[in-house]
């Protein structure tokens, strides 16, 4: 069962979550048409391979191509065309870039494995958990209010005509009598009396309906307002809040569809009583009395049905999707200038009358440049369609959307002065994208406006993981939409916070987050010896800032390294839990120390700058006592050379006799290392030409040859059992060279100079 199918099975607050993920970058129509092919590639190794990602650049083109000419022999002209656009987009986007391409299916693809583990994770978790039962039975009564709303309404709809009705009659019984008093055609008094008590009956009857009419319409705008307070204070306010989170790498956000039903249902309420309300009108304008309840009531009723239209109205405009580049798709609210950009808004009262009736028009710092809230800021220009009309057509669930693909920004130049005058630097700085429209309606005018979350605007990639680490900081610590003065005077953040946000940036980008222990270190790292406690306080300084040390970097700029270098290099077996990654060497020692010898883990180096990894074991002296070694940490230049997997198989230790031997045995706790690392492991390349036996090569006059590590280590470090501590860059170095595996017992090797 292909993974496309089985997110088709989930409910609709799932699918929503999978319709995010989706945009003109690479459409949900490829996704649907080209499923099976999409999930048999290995599009993780070629979003890291330029010339892999252009081979499968160029087949998908092809696999486009066959399914054009499938809705050729169906004669589906609509398809054609669409699969012909699909296929023009492509080649605009991603011809000179395809690797970007395999980035963005990579992505999806993930994306989508996450929403199907939260799926099957929530149907466990749904029986036996308190907090899910009390959710659920929240909405259920919230669902049931709103429906309940809407039946009120209905009745009252019968009220109204059986009202009208009685009114007729009463009317037409009373002009009736009229005219035989006129007349005077024999009718007695005693008829006379006997018509004139009916029609007295009828008036009270119909005085009774018009104040039960009036009462139920006021009763059920008394409800609207407390399910519209529920909706907008409460679950509104909710969603927004986990939008944010989900933004920052937390749990997919959702409910979106749900609170457009609600949000619908009430506003086709409050649309009805209003046309109800004009009916009463008309029927008070044919007949009326001294204290006519209608009279008494309706302009009160009026006013109040069309505030509560209004600021339901209003409060269903939303961004549904904050700002994004489709190159950086688990990035959002990061621009950079020059670079194209999505945002996608969503009225949530899906009205069919509404539909292409709002033209969205989109400004930048709208409320900067008119409050002048942020001095010195730098200023931008929105290039591109910055005018959309919603409608129901282009979203793939016939939500009332708008969504701007093509806006770029431009930064406005200041002659004559640096562009950047602020007290802050340029990725501390929050701006924000709004967006207004117009509801025009007969005696109705409603202005509409909605904001993006603050977003950080930065000239050159390089800045990107400051930038993101202003967007963590800000929608971890606070939902104020417009506070763009955040950093100059960031509030700390405590360690459960933090924490858990830390732990995201890695579950959002693979499949593991950060367990207990790992977390245990980086606390360490910025609280000391206060880390066990959750409500201890990190400083931004101390989480973004760089030290005195112009070679120190910030703590987040070591975790952004470190999550870089497992995307490219080390994602599987970060996946398997084979990488430890944060331990101290403390804890490091601890771990090791009355293990087999060999035994050894993985973790992250705490000085390398741009993200490294290294390996550390245990050998016990000749008096039994530990030693640990630890091999210089691996960059991303060595892990593009060579796999880690293959380091670890080949790496060796010239000690004693210059015997090389691998001392890597088994990855803690007792793995042993092949059934660790075997299947990941290079294959050795079969001999395609015979070899020459005689001087052992093959026919072409080349000696096999691979890359392997090699450290060469003084006799006395394995043998002196005071030392207990990691050999130093001066004792040892590590070797990377060119040798013939058939003679690596012969070969003398020095190792790299300083």
């Amino acid at each position: 069962m292909t993974q496309w199918y089985q997110l088709q099975q989930l409910e609709s607050k799932y699918l929503e979550q999978v319709d995010q993920l989706y945009d003109d970058s690479f459409p949900m129509e490829i996704r649907q048409y080209l499923s099976q092919w999409i999930e048999s590639q290995d599009w993780e190794l070629a979003a890291t391979n330029d010339s892999l990602a252009t081979l499968r650049f160029h087949d998908l083109l092809s696999q486009l191509d066959d399914q054009y000419s499938r809705f050729t022999l169906e004669n589906n002209f609509l398809m054609q065309h669409n699969i012909r656009k699909i296929k023009r987009n492509l080649q605009v986007h991603f011809q000179e870039d395809p690797i970007q391409m395999a980035m963005i299916i990579c992505s999806c693809l993930k994306e989508e494995e996450k929403i199907l583990t939260l799926a099957k994770k929530a149907d466990q978790d749904n029986i036996g958990s308190t907090q899910n039962t009390a959710m659920v039975e929240k909405q259920k009564e919230l669902d049931y209010k709103v429906r309940d709303i809407k039946n009120r309404v209905q009745e009252t709809e019968q009220r109204i005509k059986s009202l009208e009705d009685l009114q007729d009659e009463h009317d037409f019984k009373y002009k009736t009598l009229q005219s035989r008093e006129h007349e005077s055609s024999g009718t007695t008094p005693i008829e006379i009396k006997r018509e004139e008590m009916i029609i007295r009956n009828m008036f009270i009857e119909l005085n009774m309906k018009r104040e039960d009419v009036v009462f139920k319409i006021a009763e059920a705008l008394n409800l609207t307002e407390q399910i519209q307070t529920a909706l907008i204070t409460d679950e509104l306010v909710e969603w927004k809040r986990r939008q944010q989170i989900a933004c920052i790498g937390g749990p997919p956000n959702a409910c979106l569809d749900q609170l457009q039903t609600w949000f619908t249902i009430v506003a086709e309420s409050l649309q009805q009583v209003r046309q109800q309300l004009k009916k009463l009108e008309e029927l008070e304008q044919k007949y009326t009395y001294e204290n006519d309840p209608i009279t008494q009531k309706k302009h009160f009723l009026e006013d109040r049905a069309q505030l509560l239209f209004r600021s339901l109205i209003q409060s269903s405009f939303v961004v549904e999707r904050q700002p994004c580049m489709p190159t950086h798709p688990q990035r959002p609210l990061v621009l950079k200038t020059g670079v194209q950009f999505t945002v996608k808004l969503r009225l949530l009262v899906k009205l069919q009358e509404l539909n292409y009736q709002l033209r969205v028009k989109g400004s930048f710092d709208k409320d900067v440049n008119e409050k002048n809230t942020v001095k010195g800021f730098r200023k931008f220009n929105i290039l591109g369609t910055s005018t959309k009309v919603m409608n129901m057509e282009e979203s793939t669930n016939g939500s009332l959307a708008a969504e701007f693909r093509h806006l770029q920004l431009k930064e406005q130049k200041n002659t004559g002065s640096r562009t950047n005058e602020g007290p802050l630097i340029v990725t501390e700085e929050l701006h924000s994208i709004s967006f207004e429209t117009q509801l025009c309606q007969p005696g109705l005018v409603i202005d509409l406006e909605t904001s993006s979350l603050p977003l950080v605007v930065i000239s050159n990639v390089s800045q990107l993981p400051s930038g993101w680490a202003s967007i963590l900081w800000y929608n971890m610590l606070t939902n104020e939409p417009k506070n763009l003065s955040f950093f100059l005077n960031p509030p700390a953040a405590r360690w459960s916070q933090l924490s858990e946000v830390l732990s995201w940036q890695f579950s959002s980008v693979t499949k593991r987050g950060l367990n207990s222990e790992q977390l245990t270190m980086l606390g360490e790292k910025l609280l000391g010896p206060n880390a066990s406690n959750p409500e201890g306080l990190i400083p931004w300084t101390k989480f973004c800032k760089v030290g005195e040390n112009i070679n120190e970097k910030s703590f987040w700029l070591w975790i952004e390294g470190i999550l870089e270098l497992i995307k490219r290099h080390l994602l599987a077996l970060w996946n398997d839990g084979c990488i430890m990654g944060f331990v101290s060497k403390e804890r490091e020692r601890a771990l090791l120390n009355n293990k087999s010898p060999g035994t050894f883990l993985l973790r992250f180096s705490e000085s390398s700058r741009e993200g490294a990894i290294t390996f550390t074991w245990v050998e016990m002296s000749h008096n039994d006592e530990p030693q640990f070694h630890a091999v210089e940490p691996y960059t991303k230049k060595e892990l593009s050379a060579v796999s880690f997997p293959d380091i670890i198989r080949n790496y060796k230790v010239m000690a004693a006799e210059n015997i090389p031997e691998n001392p890597l045995r088994f990855l803690h706790p007792d793995i042993p290392k092949d059934n660790a690392f075997g299947k990941y492991y290079s294959r050795p390349t079969e001999p395609s030409e015979p070899m020459d036996v005689d001087n052992d090569k093959r026919s072409n006059g080349y000696i096999p040859t691979e890359l392997i590590s090699i450290s060469e280590v003084h006799p006395s470090r394995l043998q002196s059992p005071e030392n207990l501590c990691p050999m130093s860059p001066d004792e040892y170095g590590e070797l990377e060279r060119i040798i013939n595996p058939a003679e690596i017992n012969t070969v003398m090797c020095s190792p790299y100079p300083n």
